[in-house]
């Protein structure tokens, strides 16, 4: 029963952190007009944000 609490917990606290990580000030740290292999940095940013956090939370679940 501990460790379900401790992994919603941590679940809660990831949701958190990712939604901190797409709001309005670090998200407008990346709207720019630069380019990185060709892609916008503000995609790069929010699908690698987004691609991390999905790998965190299958290591948090897994545990």
């Amino acid at each position: 029963m501990i460790k379900a609490t401790l992994t919603g917990q941590r679940l809660v606290a990831l949701f958190l952190l990712g939604g901190l990580l797409v709001n309005y000030p670090i998200l407008s740290a990346f709207d720019s007009d630069r380019m990185w292999f060709g892609i916008p940095v503000l995609y790069l940013y929010v699908f690698g944000v987004w691609a991390a956090l999905i790998v965190v939370m299958a290591l948090v679940i897994e545990r």
